[in-house]
């Protein structure tokens, strides 16, 4: 990869992304083959609130893919020496990055406001005089293309018009394909049309306008607040999504055979179950945290380049946060699989000699389903709600990464400032709430259409 000037970079985590992608793509399109699974998906895709929240999971999850495609640039030879070996940046950057145009490269020296062209706090500069004096620093990269300050917000004005242009133009070319190849379509895909042109005209307009100023100000490391907001996209809809696809195989196995099995199996699922109930699980994930913390850190030739280290951090506190929290889910299987072993056709298969293997993979698996997906939705999002309260405290995702936990952590003593430091949290709480309303909102859809408790198709 030298003649093209990168080397890629595969991480744990974009290879478990990779294959996470791959495995949903044949499992929903072998799904095409059972006529009943796809009658109830096409409920919850018949509904225009189904269609908005998927889109919008479907945008977070499009930029956790993009944020996962990692590289290294390569240096410039030295000069004055002849030689063909090519040397690497040691940052890695992703082609999200790329995308966003350098708005992580943009670095003021400390905390400025949203829009702001000078600095929040006051530092010492010279005077026109060449004396010293304490004031408001002009920021570096915000309003350096402007005569006079005083025009700031017609600027903005000026800019978020030609923004907003190039964002139509942008939406009209996406819909307009999509148009073309879904006319005649039975879903109401008018409104997730209708999300996609305000997303790509949102991320035109803030990528455009952030060559000029500061959208969320910056941090008290300079960084812009809006880039650091994007960034944490990925941490949480892959926290979220592994976290959960660890908890599943372990709760699903344990509940559907203490449930189906009885006896002694139920006795020792119940005490795992109870035990681990029983222990704090904020101190439990945070006692692992941190021995895998020390691990990593009496073993740094495992790791060539510092993103490694965080990226293991990262795979561990996934694994951890599975294997704690699937006791809830274990106990509603349990139950259920207690209640399908009794009925008629399931006792009639016993009478006729079927395998265990069989009525499980026929009988019993089949009909605890929508708890599974039920809860896989609802898990993704507390999950990342666990996120941002595990960095809080410090146990959570390392500071290298972006995560909505750690600008949130960051944010506790802005908030006591005098004037307060606000935009911090607003970034990131504004990116997750997004993200978590979407996933609570299809996941509604989802039992609706599912649980055959429920009577499904009340939104619209």
């Amino acid at each position: 990869m030298a003649e093209l000037g990168f080397k890629p970079v595969l991480l744990w985590s974009d290879a478990l992304v990779f294959m996470l992608v791959i495995v949903l793509t044949i499992f929903f399109y072998r799904l095409r083959n059972d006529p009943q699974t796809r009658e109830r998906w096409s409920q919850v895709f018949s509904s225009r609130l189904g269609m908005v929240a998927f889109t919008v999971i479907m945008t977070y999850v499009g930029v956790a893919l993009l944020d996962s495609m990692h590289f290294r640039k390569a240096l410039p030879s030295p000069a004055g020496v002849d030689t063909d070996e090519v040397f690497y940046d040691n940052k890695v950057t992703s082609v999200l990055d790329v995308m966003l145009d350098g708005m992580g490269d943009r670095f003021e020296r400390t905390y400025s406001a949203p829009f702001a062209l000078k600095s929040f706090e006051k530092s010492n500069i010279k005077d026109d005089q060449g004396n010293m004096v304490r004031d408001f620093d002009w920021l570096m990269h915000a309003g350096q293309h402007l005569a006079d300050p005083s025009d700031k917000w017609l600027d903005v004005a000026q800019l978020s018009a030609i923004a907003l242009a190039w964002g139509l133009a942008a939406s009209a070319l996406v819909v307009g394909l999509q148009w073309l190849l879904l006319r005649g379509s039975v879903y109401p895909w008018y409104a997730s049309w209708a999300v996609q042109a305000g997303i790509i005209c949102f991320m035109v307009w803030l990528v455009y306008v952030s060559h000029y100023y500061h959208v969320l100000g910056t941090d008290q490391g300079g960084a812009d607040v809006a880039f650091q907001s994007i960034k944490g996209i990925r941490t949480g809809v892959l926290l979220g999504t592994l976290s959960t696809l660890v908890m599943l195989p372990i709760a699903v196995t344990l509940g559907v055979s203490a449930g189906y099995f009885k006896g002694w199996v139920d006795d020792v699922v119940q005490y795992l179950y109870t035990t681990l109930s029983s222990i704090p699980g904020i101190l439990l994930i945070a006692a692992s945290v941190l021995l895998f913390q020390v691990y990593i850190d009496l073993n740094p030739d495992y790791f060539s380049i510092g993103m490694e280290k965080a990226d293991a951090r990262f795979i561990a506190l996934c694994f951890i946060l599975g294997l704690t929290s699937w006791s809830s889910l274990c106990r509603l299987i349990r139950a259920e699989t207690l209640k399908i072993s009794q009925l008629g056709y399931v006792q009639a298969a016993h009478a006729f000699g079927v395998s265990h293997s069989r009525i499980l993979g026929r009988h019993i698996l089949p009909n605890v389903v929508h708890i599974i997906l039920i809860t896989f939705v609802l898990d993704f999002s507390a999950l990342v709600l666990a996120e941002a309260v595990l960095s809080y405290i410090g146990v959570g995702i390392d500071p290298s990464m972006g995560s909505w936990g750690n600008m949130i952590n960051g944010a506790r003593s802005e908030l006591s400032r005098e004037p307060a430091v606000w935009w911090t949290l607003t970034g990131a709480f504004f990116f997750m709430f997004l993200l978590v309303l979407a996933a609570n909102l299809f996941s509604d859809l989802v039992r609706d259409a599912f649980d055959p408790r429920v009577s499904g198709g009340r939104h619209s």
